[in-house]
C-alpha cells in the first residue's frame, strides 16, 4: 500500500542518551508527514558512568529501568503497540562493556527492543531531521559548502557537504563527558581546557581538510543541545523550527560564560543542572570549529535524530527524498575516492554498466532498490586499493573501505561493499577468507550477486578506456549477449570478459558473450 493512502499512526521513539532518556510522541501521516503528540525527558548519567568505568553502574541501570517502565506505562494509556514503539540508544550505551546485559534486561523487564545506532547511522538520522527543520528557507545550504556538526556527550557528529552533496561523514570520539573527565583528572582550568580543545580539534581539522577545506564552509549547522541553549538566548527566528546566531554575537556569549561553574550556568540561563555540566564545553568546541569556517552566522534547528527517525519512518522507500538520500551516499562514496585518488572516470562508467545490467536482471537477482545503491557504491570504489599498490589492489581496497566511513551505511552494509571489491577481480569466495565467513548467509548471497555483476561491468572496461559506450542486455537462451554502441577494437574487452564472467555464470546461469 502506498504511504499516502495509508491510516495516520501513533508512534513512539525513546532515545537512550549520555545525559538522560527522551521520549518522542507523534502521530504518522504517511509521505514524510508525522504531528507531534507528546514529549518528556529525564536525565539519567549514563555518559558519566561508561566514559568514567567504561560500563554502567548498578544505580544507573536501576535508574534508566525506572523510566523506561513509566514510559511504557505511559504508552499504554496512548494503545501504542509494542511494533510502533522504537528504543535506540548512542554513544554511551555502544561504549559500555555491559551494554548486552544492559539490553537484554530491559528487553525482559519492559519489553522494549533497543537498537543501537553506530555513529555514521546517527549522522543519517541527524542529516534526515535538519533537511525536515531549514525547509527551504536556508537556500544557501544547498548553493555552498556547509558542515552539520552535532556535540553529545560522548562523539562529535559531522557532515561536510559541498553544493548540497555529502562530501564526507565523520563521528568522532569527542564529547562533552569525555573532555570534562579529562579536565577533572588533570585539574585543568578554563583556559587550559580551551588549549586542549584547540588542539584536538586543530588536528581533526587537518584529517576533515583532506576531504574539504573547512575555510570554504559558508553555512555551520549545529544540532545540539548546547547549541539550543545559545540560540533561545541569542537566537533569531528563521522558521517554527530553526534559529540562527550571528557569529560574533555567539562569540561573546561563549567568553561571557567560559569562566562560569556549572551552578552560575544554572542561575544565568535558567536550565537544569544536567544540561548546565557539559553545556561550556559543547559551545567551546562549536566555537573552534566556527573559527576555523568562513559562516557568518550558526544556523541552529530544534530537531534531534528522534525526529529524524520519525520522518524516516514517516518517508517509506519511494519517495524523491529517499532518491536523494541515495544520491548523497554515492556522493560520499566518490569522495572517498578522491580521497585515494581513484580512477574517476573508469568507476563512474564500470558504476554504469553495472547498473544497466542490474536493472536488466531484476528477475534473476531479486535484489531491491537499496541493494542496487550498494552495487553502485561498490563499482565506484573497487579500484580503491590502488592507492596502495596496484598488485593485490582488491585485498587493499577490500581494507580501506572496511576501515572508513560512508554517509549513510551501516557497518554491516560497508562490510558487504568491502567483500565485493575482495572479489571483483579473479578470486573467488572461500571458507579460508575470515571476513567473508563473518558475513550472515543472505549477506554472503547477496556479495555473490553484487561481485557477479561488477566483474563483468568492470572487464567491459578492461582498457580504462571506455571503449564500449553504453551497453543493452539480450538473452538469448542460456547466453546473456551484451550489445556495444560503438565500432571499435574490443579485444581488451573480450579478454577480460574471458577472466572474469567464470563467476556470472556460477550465479545466474547465463554465458556473458559481448558483440
Amino acid at each position: 500500500m502506498e504511504n499516502s493512502e495509508a491510516c495516520p499512526r501513533l508512534t513512539a521513539v525513546i532515545e537512550i542518551g549520555s545525559t538522560g532518556i527522551r521520549l518522542l510522541l507523534a502521530e504518522i501521516e504517511g509521505n514524510g508527514k508525522w504531528k507531534e503528540m507528546d514529549r518528556a525527558g529525564k536525565p539519567v548519567a549514563l555518559g558519566r558512568d561508561v566514559f568514567t568505568t567504561g560500563q554502567i553502574s548498578r544505580e544507573s541501570f536501576l535508574e534508566c529501568l525506572s523510566v523506561l517502565k513509566n514510559y511504557r506505562e505511559a504508552l499504554s494509556a496512548w494503545g501504542i503497540s509494542g511494533s510502533d514503539v522504537h528504543v535506540i540508544a548512542t554513544s554511551a550505551l555502544r561504549a559500555a562493556r555491559n551494554r548486552d546485559l544492559f539490553t537484554d534486561q530491559v528487553s525482559r523487564q519492559t519489553g522494549f527492543k533497543i537498537n543501537i545506532v553506530e555513529g555514521i547511522e546517527e549522522n543519517r538520522l541527524m542529516y534526515l531531521a535538519v533537511r525536515f527543520a531549514l525547509k527551504n528557507d536556508l537556500p544557501q545550504f544547498r548553493r555552498s559548502s556547509s558542515m552539520i556538526i552535532e556535540i553529545g556527550g560522548g562523539s562529535t557528529e559531522i557532515m561536510l557537504l559541498r553544493q548540497g552533496k555529502m562530501v564526507a561523514a565523520h563521528s568522532l570520539r569527542l564529547g562533552t563527558i569525555l573532555i570534562d573527565q579529562r579536565n577533572r583528572l588533570a585539574m585543568s582550568t578554563a583556559r587550559s581546557k580551551e588549549r586542549y580543545l584547540n588542539e584536538n580539534i586543530r588536528n581533526t581539522s587537518i584529517f576533515l581538510s583532506s576531504e574539504m577545506e573547512l575555510s570554504q564552509v559558508h553555512t555551520l549547522v549545529a544540532a545540539a543541545s548546547d547549541a539550543r541553549i545559545a540560540a533561545h538566548h541569542i537566537g533569531t527566528v528563521l522558521n517554527e523550527h530553526c534559529r540562527v546566531i550571528d557569529r560574533k554575537s555567539f562569540t561573546v556569549f561563549v567568553e561571557e560564560l567560559q569562566s562560569c561553574s556549572t551552578e552560575e550556568c544554572v542561575q544565568k540561563l535558567q536550565i537544569s543542572f544536567v544540561d548546565a555540566e557539559g553545556l561550556i564545553s559543547g559551545l567551546l568546541i562549536l566555537k573552534l570549529f566556527l573559527n576555523r569556517t568562513s559562516a557568518v552566522r550558526i544556523v541552529v534547528p530544534r530537531v534531534s535524530i528522534r525526529e529524524g527517525l520519525l520522518l524516516d519512518l514517516a518517508l517509506g522507500v519511494e519517495t524523491e527524498l529517499q532518491e536523494e538520500f541515495f544520491s548523497q551516499i554515492i556522493a560520499s562514496a566518490v569522495n572517498l575516492g578522491r580521497k585515494y585518488h581513484f580512477d574517476e572516470a573508469h568507476s563512474r562508467f564500470v558504476a554504469d554498466l553495472s547498473l544497466t545490467l542490474f536493472d536488466a536482471l531484476i528477475q534473476e537477482h531479486g535484489m531491491n532498490r537499496r541493494e542496487r545503491m550498494l552495487l553502485e557504491a561498490a563499482a565506484i570504489l573497487h579500484d580503491i586499493g590502488m592507492f596502495i599498490r596496484g598488485s593485490h589492489h582488491e585485498k587493499h581496497g577490500q581494507y580501506i573501505v572496511a576501515n572508513s566511513e560512508i554517509f549513510g551505511l551501516r557497518q554491516d552494509e560497508l562490510g558487504i561493499i568491502a567483500n565485493v571489491i575482495r572479489y571483483h577481480r579473479s578470486h573467488t569466495p572461500s571458507s579460508a577468507d575470515i571476513e567473508y565467513i563473518a558475513l550472515q548467509r543472505e549477506e554472503r548471497i547477496l556479495v555473490q550477486k553484487i561481485a557477479a555483476i561488477l566483474r563483468v561491468a568492470d572487464a567491459l572496461d578492461r582498457g580504462h578506456s571506455q571503449q564500449t559506450g553504453q551497453i543493452t542486455v539480450e538473452r538469448k537462451g542460456d547466453i546473456l549477449a551484451l550489445h556495444t554502441e560503438r565500432n571499435r577494437d574490443l579485444s581488451l574487452e573480450h579478454i577480460g570478459l574471458d577472466e572474469k564472467a567464470d563467476m556470472f555464470q556460477d550465479v545466474y546461469g547465463y554465458k556473458v558473450v559481448l558483440s
